[in-house]
């Protein structure tokens, strides 16, 4: 049996899985509110809970999904958003309160590899998972193993300039990460929200922005046209430089339909080449998707 744990802000999901990828019993349960303790202890006992739930021995794999990422030069977490955890030798800790080896990935990494082991993407050699929602974020999966690179920022494409800028874009909105323009301001709820604000003064999220947009809202139509080009804009740059068979959307904007078909037929205009036969698909697994794919960072062999 494998376990994926899905460490968020506000919540921490447990999910446990047979070797064919059946979901045998799943808990979820509130992250501890900044207190690093308190969540390595909330995580030891989802675990137990969990595979008590399942009826299985200590012998099961776990992979745990986080808002961030392990250094491999320190060992410790950076780049999280659950700011408790940063600076933190996460898996370490983790290892000895559970007496046992853990393996640990960013969670749009986690995504991806559920998208590509038995979502939207099985099947293709590289898939990269994209995830729209409050931030922008991204995982790669080459012939299913997740992909970290050197320095363990694989993917984080949401935070490169935005491709192909125009003059109304640029300096662009400042991001959290002390720059301007990232893809991220332009492509995150928060940003079409922001955009659609800016350019009407009508406040809307980006979910809204879609529904009203269905409904033959002018304005809306409007964002909508110009978020879904600058999603082209900045996919385009991602294929440009990976070429990947499939790219899965996630995240609360992944469910906007017109972006599948509108997307791949604009950033055509951006691809190098003369053909684009890379797919874009919304992921099968929805919220589960990073559960999953933690269960899965460990081989079908361990």
């Amino acid at each position: 049996m494998r376990i994926g744990i899905d460490l968020g802000g506000s919540k921490i999901e447990a999910i446990s899985l047979d070797e064919g990828g059946q979901e045998l019993a799943r808990i979820r349960i509130n992250t501890p509110a900044g207190n690093y303790d308190e969540t390595i202890a909330a995580i030891s006992t989802l675990i137990d809970r969990i595979e008590q739930d399942s009826g299985s021995p200590e012998s099961s794999t776990i992979g745990i999904g986080i808002p961030g990422a392990i250094s491999p030069v320190t060992g410790v977490v950076k780049n999280a958003n659950s700011v408790c955890l940063i600076g933190r030798p996460l898996q370490q800790d983790l290892e000895e309160a559970l007496s046992r080896p853990v393996r640990i990935a960013n969670d749009a990494n986690c995504f991806a590899m559920s998208e590509a082991i038995d979502g939207a993407g099985a099947g293709a050699n590289l898939v990269f998972g994209v995830i729209l929602g409050t931030g922008v974020g991204g995982g790669l999966v080459i012939n299913g193993k997740v992909y970290e690179g050197l320095n363990a920022i694989a993917g984080e494409w949401g935070h490169n300039p935005l491709p192909w800028a125009q003059d109304g874009e640029r300096p662009g909105p400042d991001c959290y990460c002390g720059k301007r323009g990232c893809i991220e301001t332009y492509l995150s709820g928060p940003g079409l929200a922001r955009d659609t604000r800016s350019e009407s003064g009508t406040a809307s999220s980006g979910e809204e922005v879609a529904t009203r947009a269905e409904c033959g809202d002018g304005e809306a139509i409007a964002a909508l046209g110009r978020y879904q080009e600058r999603l082209a804009r900045s996919l385009a740059s991602v294929i440009n430089i990976l070429d990947p068979d499939v790219i899965v959307l996630g995240g609360g904007l992944s469910n906007i339909r017109q972006l599948y078909d509108a997307v791949p037929r604009i950033w055509k205009n951006w691809v190098f080449s003369d053909e684009v036969r890379t797919r874009l698909v919304k992921n099968i697994h929805g919220d589960s998707s990073g559960v999953r794919g933690a269960a899965w960072l460990w081989p079908s062999s361990a």
